[in-house]
């Protein structure tokens, strides 16, 4: 059966400008033309609903131009769906909201919020093919704004995030290199079949994720407490240096 760009976009629920956004985007094969008018088969019906399943799990537009072309196999998206997965910090999301939302339930103006995400702080997701935020960021943008209530300038707090944000990346990167090297690759040159090697590949980022997050936050949070500890012991007072000792060891007890 073939449509014009309207019908086709009337079946797949989706507006002729997306319609032709995604063809521009080399989502959609170009329509078969007669004369000056451009006819869609079932095909790109079929493509249009693989587009929006796949951005309703969170994968990038870049990234659905590589699978529905066939540059990924279904290893790499079982994959890649994990990853979008876990983009809320593991929490379970059942809430997603815009910029403007989180500004107003964090009381924080959009422009700040817009800076801060520029340095790396927050870091938002997609949902549905859209930019979101959830609860996860909120604590975080309401968290910077504790920073800022204690007196902390707001340039310096800025560039702390972008000094943090750059040497996380690099952190980051090296981890994923390491799993791409010495897990992915070789899985994927074991003669698995596809099914298998994507079930493999999931369950070890399954693992990666939490223990390199753990052993980042745990080695960020005991070198924290242990530099704040060193400074007061240089320039605090008895009572100064008693209280952060104690607090410090407290926390430290906490943490395990």
């Amino acid at each position: 059966m073939e449509y014009r760009v309207e019908q086709l976009a009337a079946r797949a629920e989706v507006s002729v400008d997306t319609v032709r956004f995604y063809q521009a985007r080399g989502l959609l094969d170009p329509p078969r033309r007669t004369g000056r008018i451009a006819l869609y088969d079932d095909g790109h019906l079929v493509r249009l609903d693989r587009v929006r399943e796949l951005q309703a799990k969170g994968f990038t537009l870049a990234t659905i131009g590589r699978l529905v072309r066939g540059e990924l196999d279904a290893a790499d998206e079982a994959l890649i769906e994990a990853v979008a997965g876990e983009e809320g910090d593991g929490e379970a999301v059942e809430e997603f909201f815009d910029l403007d939302e989180l500004a107003v339930r964090s009381g924080i103006p959009v422009a700040l919020l817009q800076a801060i995400e520029r340095e790396g702080l927050l870091v938002g997701r997609r949902h549905e093919g859209r930019p979101a935020y959830t609860p996860g960021d909120l604590a975080v943008a309401t968290a910077g704004l504790r920073l800022l209530e204690l007196g902390l300038p707001l340039p310096e707090v800025l560039e702390l995030a972008r000094e943090h944000h750059a040497r996380m990346r690099q952190t980051a990167e090296r981890a994923v290199a390491l799993f791409d090297a010495h897990v992915r690759q070789p899985l994927r040159t074991a003669g698995l079949d596809e099914e298998d090697a994507a079930a493999r590949l999931v369950e070890a980022f399954a693992v990666l994720l939490p223990a390199t997050v753990d052993l980042v936050s745990h080695h960020f949070r005991r070198t924290l407490l242990a530099v704040a500890e060193e400074h007061i012991e240089h320039v605090g007072a008895d009572a100064e240096r008693a209280a952060v000792a104690a607090e410090s060891q407290r926390r430290l007890e906490g943490a395990g």
